[in-house]
């Protein structure tokens, strides 16, 4: 399985929030730390905003936010919420219409595999990519929460 962009960029995102501890961060702070564009990351902050990973502040003095603790935001949960599609191959797809579906082992075997890839993740916490992490910090130019 591959992430898209902007499940990279959500992850991205919320780590750069989570070293700062609650304060408001903005669209531009984050692009320019990463070095990605505005434009993508408008779109992941708000796909972010829906799901309730993250709050949005409005205005002159606006930016973002986790929504909740750190300990709190689920990194399967983050994937599934920004992964439209994590159809791996056609049959998984509700239009799928492959000829060998119905004796087709295939299906079964990928559905592990992706079982087991959520699992993982959904075994972790986005405390536990930032809690205590000095190295992530100074590199994107604050403290460790």
């Amino acid at each position: 399985m591959r992430l898209n962009t902007q499940t990279d960029y959500a992850l991205r995102l919320l780590m750069f929030l989570a070293t700062r501890e609650g304060r408001l961060s903005t669209i531009a702070d984050v692009a320019s730390r990463y070095d990605i564009s505005k434009n993508h990351l408008m779109k992941v902050a708000h796909l972010l905003g829906q799901g309730g990973f993250i709050d949005t502040v409005r205005g002159r003095a606006g930016g973002l936010r986790l929504a909740k603790p750190t300990h709190r935001i689920n990194l399967g949960a983050v994937v599934r919420h920004i992964e439209s599609d994590a159809a791996l191959v056609e049959c998984y797809r509700p239009d799928g219409a492959c000829l060998i579906g119905p004796a087709c082992r295939l299906k079964g075997v990928l559905g592990q595999a992706m079982d087991a890839f959520f699992q993982t993740l959904d075994a972790y916490s986005l405390a536990d990519l930032t809690r205590n992490n000095e190295g992530l910090a100074a590199l994107l130019g604050r403290e460790a929460a």
